[in-house]
């Protein structure tokens, strides 16, 4: 294999590869929708719905959102791939260095962007300019299929302890207060890994996150939850 299918390799194994907070926001979207989905049930049904017609549809609604999500994380990685192909014409067509630099500068975040010096700039896009575009089989790779099987797996078993109260409680109504309990108490779980990932304070940071996802519950049980 040459240097420059390792190369390319290697890009396409970092770009799918989730970080924490990709995969706590998937966690997180995902009880929020739960949550909302829970509490219009409620409204809809004035507690009147079967225990087992509330649970089945929850659960629908935890495999829709898994699927739009493990959906849209391929889709994304066909996009950014073929916006990074775009960023490497722009750097090996510049007409210039400086053209090269303003192309490199947009692209790079904030902070290491202002960090580099022109040489260091100069030096990046010489080095873009030696790599040879990969084959159209970089853009999408079954790699990308296996981590959108994941996403959907994340998102359905972590919010799927949701759904359970509407099987062992036969009250709808306390079913669903429990529910919000544990949505809540897997949304203050989020916020640890999420501030230890960014090196905020974690309880902090669980308690709002916690309290976005109580609010919700709020929201749910004015509305008739």
């Amino acid at each position: 294999m040459t240097d420059n299918q390792n190369f390319w390799k290697g890009v396409v194994k970092r770009g799918a590869v989730l970080n924490p907070v990709d995969r706590t926001s998937e966690v997180l979207f995902g009880l929020i929708m739960v949550l909302s989905f829970t509490g219009a049930i409620s409204v809809a049904s004035d507690g009147k719905q079967e225990i087992r017609e509330l649970l089945w549809a929850a659960l629908g609604c935890n495999v829709a959102w898994g699927l739009v999500d493990a959906i849209m994380f391929v889709m994304n990685a066909l996009l950014e791939r073929g916006h990074g192909l775009a960023i490497l014409k722009k750097v090996t067509h510049a007409e210039s260095k400086a053209a090269s630099r303003v192309v490199l500068k947009e692209e790079l975040p904030p902070l290491v962007a202002v960090l580099l010096t022109d040489e260091e700039l100069d030096r990046v896009g010489d080095r873009l300019k030696k790599i040879s575009p990969p084959s159209k089989e970089y853009l999408l790779t079954w790699n990308d299929l296996v981590v959108g099987v994941e996403i959907f797996l994340l998102v359905f078993l972590c919010t799927f302890p949701v759904a359970l109260p509407f099987l062992f409680f036969h009250d709808a109504a306390f079913a669903l207060r429990v529910s919000n309990g544990v949505a809540v108490f897997l949304l203050l779980i989020g916020g640890f890994i999420l501030a230890g990932y960014a090196g905020f304070r974690r309880f902090p940071t669980a308690v709002i996150y916690a309290g976005i996802g109580l609010l919700m519950v709020a929201l749910t049980l004015l509305l008739g939850g």
